[in-house]
């Protein structure tokens, strides 16, 4: 799904690239708190990051995940590699598309997608594309920015998108868990805080039946 809404978003990020971890230091301090840590401490086996980013979450896994990470943006992952090369264990980094992910059906036990559904054009497409790659059993950690369930914030994040979406394609009001549920996932662990704005979700692809 290759298109103008892709390529103009890979060169939003690339220019944002060296300045997005002091944005993301003071939201995580202000409103993410340990949510990094949660969505990541739970990852087993084969390990997918879907929108890897600049790699603040590569500190965060046990030591035993095999990783591999895709980002649309090459200045993003650039950073991504430099942390990547302080870690003592092999990590995968690669240019990719979250709406066409080029990797094998049922190829990965974890799939890990933190703050990048928000910025996906497609998130519904891009979460068919997680559970294509996720083995039957595996698990689906997602974390992001959602909308919120106070309505004065609601009345803020539709503000917010009047600049953010045509800009960088960011929404404030999505709620990717309706998708997960939507493609077949049994969602095991749910959590909303900060008036709502941050949700993260642990679900799991089943196992055929019988």
């Amino acid at each position: 799904m290759k298109g103008p809404d892709s390529e103009r978003l890979r060169r939003y990020w690339d220019r944002h690239a060296a300045s997005y971890d002091r944005q993301m230091e003071f939201l995580e301090r202000k409103f993410f708190g340990d949510t990094r840590q949660w969505v990541c401490r739970g990852a087993t086996g084969e390990v997918l990051e879907v929108g890897v980013g600049t790699g603040l979450n590569l500190g965060h896994y046990p030591v035993n995940v095999s990783l591999t990470g895709v980002d649309l943006s090459p200045a993003m992952l650039a950073q991504a590699r430099r942390r990547a090369a302080m870690s003592s264990r092999p990590i995968s980094l690669r240019v990719g598309d979250a709406h066409r992910l080029d990797l094998p059906d049922a190829s990965f036990d974890t799939v890990v997608c933190t703050f990048s559904l928000c910025a996906i054009p497609d998130d519904r497409h891009a979460v068919a594309e997680m559970w294509r790659v996720l083995r039957p059993g595996g698990q689906l950690r997602l974390a992001d920015h959602v909308v919120s369930t106070s309505a004065p914030v609601r009345l803020a994040q539709r503000l917010l998108e009047l600049v953010s979406i045509p800009t960088g394609g960011e929404h404030f009001r999505r709620r990717p868990v309706l998708h997960v549920r939507d493609q077949g996932f049994a969602v095991e662990q749910q959590e909303r805080f900060r008036w709502g704005i941050v949700e993260r979700v642990v679900a799991r692809k089943p196992e055929p039946g019988p």
